[in-house]
């Protein structure tokens, strides 16, 4: 794919996810945050960026931290598409299509930190299960996994407040007006140049709704059960979260 026209799109796609999280920027470097504290003393740190999309997250954690290995890992092929046209020329960052819906997506050890944004909310709460069995058997001791995305608290008065806070944020933020996400796919989908490229199937995208709605109680219940030994948020914004587990 050419640099540009993946460049041009995957600023389009920044632009519409802020219409869902307003403080997008800052999640990113709260996230980049715990990754720098757990792996001060690591020479060469892994980091799986997990549902890594167009590379948004992964981009910005090499920017920040040059000697950091990224490894992103998605399922949808277009998105990893405009990653891998996209990545900086001297960033270290490997893509890799692997469906975390399915057993065996996970081949490597050692991993110092796992990082994800705004995507494990697509898989269901069994399969999101799974997935954290599997990150607390290959995380070394002392590492991360850091996970930001919206979740929903058990109390309801307090899950209707999370939600206006984040509302009345997005309104003083003014992106409520941004694109949304189905327009940006079906952007993507009247793209002469991109049809010329990709199936229609590639550029309708892979994912159907969410998988899971769950509160930071339930994930930090399944956190531990997987093997984690601490889980808290560090950084919260209405029902915004940055959700940090430590092996």
């Amino acid at each position: 794919m050419d640099e540009m026209l993946a460049a041009g799109w995957v600023r389009r796609w920044d632009f519409q996810q802020e219409r869902y999280v307003a403080d997008r920027e800052e999640r990113f470097d709260v996230l980049i945050d715990v990754v720098e504290h757990v792996c001060r003393d690591v020479a060469e740190p892994l980091v799986l960026d997990l549902g890594c999309g167009p590379g948004s997250l992964a981009t910005r954690l090499a920017r920040r931290l040059p000697h950091v290995r990224v490894v992103g890992v998605d399922n949808d092929p277009f998105l990893l598409a405009l990653a891998r046209a996209s990545r900086p020329d001297d960033a270290d960052i490997e893509y890799v299509q692997a469906d975390l819906a399915e057993d065996g997506w996970l081949t490597w050890r050692a991993i110092d930190a796992a990082v994800s944004t705004t995507a494990l909310h697509w898989l269901k709460p069994e399969r999101l299960a799974g997935v954290y069995r599997d990150l607390a058997d290959a995380l070394r001791a002392g590492g991360a996994l850091v996970n930001g995305d919206h979740f929903y608290d058990e109390q309801p008065g307090i899950r209707d407040l999370a939600e206006a806070v984040k509302n009345r944020r997005a309104a003083r933020a003014g992106v409520g007006s941004n694109e949304d996400w189905k327009s940006w796919w079906a952007a993507i989908a009247a793209d002469p140049a991109l049809r010329a490229e990709f199936t229609a199937a590639e550029l309708s995208g892979i994912s159907t709704g969410y998988g899971n709605r769950l509160s930071p109680q339930e994930h930090t219940r399944l956190l531990r059960e997987a093997g984690f030994a601490e889980v808290a948020p560090v950084w919260q914004y209405g029902d915004d979260y940055v959700l940090t587990a430590l092996r």
